[in-house]
């Protein structure tokens, strides 16, 4: 019970309380991400734009620091794509792909930090994705922090035995000790992961997955600010994007 607790308590430490999003309704925040990803593929000129544009939205929202913090993640995967795009391209091109996909992760950070799972699976069934498909997707959304703070844990442990230690690069002859400890972690994720996909089944008929006519009690609503933020953003973006004479 203390360990669920604290995984919860992680979940909810993900989602920005404060921000002005939060009280939007979630459709609002999956429109804002998609059209953040659909925007990736403007010319550099316009990108910039509304990459600037986005992370003035993005500050609004009281999201730019977990924003930030996400993409401070990706940093050495955004490092590897820039210099090969520059090896075998150009810079320009190198720039643009790095810029696009800055971009593309930094956009759910309106869906991430602003809503909740359940919220989620809502939006999907509100979509006329099946229930089953939506439950699973935003079960999936959820699992994401779980898994994390688990590898976290096992990290912890396998440290404490001896079993694993955190190590930097340290060439090709030394990669097949560092693949056999990587084993040590991976081994216990995929136990645990199975027996939580296991819990979570039978968890799921339990309580009546199944059951047909499920009404929730939350209900989605669109709110006149709700209308006026969504159209102020998609009248912004298409005088970014249309190109005119």
């Amino acid at each position: 019970m203390l360990k669920a607790a604290r995984q919860t308590r992680h979940i909810r430490a993900q989602l920005v309380t404060d921000s002005p999003l939060r009280q939007a309704d979630p459709r609002v925040c999956l429109a804002l991400s998609l059209l953040a990803s659909l925007a990736i593929m403007l010319p550099m000129s316009r990108l910039l734009l509304f990459v600037a544009f986005y992370a003035v939205l993005l500050g609004w929202g009281k999201l730019l620091p977990m924003a930030l913090r996400q993409l401070w993640r990706l940093k050495w995967a955004l490092l590897f794509l820039f210099i090969l795009d520059w090896l075998v391209v150009s810079l320009e091109l190198a720039l643009l792909v790095t810029l696009r996909m800055t971009l593309l992760a930094g956009a759910f950070a309106f869906l991430v930090n602003t809503t909740t799972p359940g919220e989620l699976r809502l939006v999907l069934q509100w979509l006329r994705v099946p229930h089953r498909y939506a439950f699973a997707l935003s079960l999936a959304f959820q699992s994401i922090h779980l898994l994390e703070g688990e590898w976290r844990a096992i990290q912890e442990a396998q440290q404490a035995r001896g079993a694993w230690q955190p190590r930097q690069w340290q060439g090709w002859r030394a990669l097949p000790g560092q693949l056999r400890e990587l084993l040590a972690l991976t081994v216990p994720a995929i136990v645990l992961t199975t027996r939580r996909a296991w819990a979570l089944t039978e968890a799921a008929h339990a309580r009546g997955f199944d059951a047909p006519h499920r009404r929730p009690y939350h209900r989605l609503h669109m709110s006149r600010s709700d209308w006026l933020l969504l159209i102020t953003v998609t009248l912004v973006t298409a005088v970014i994007a249309i190109p005119f004479p």
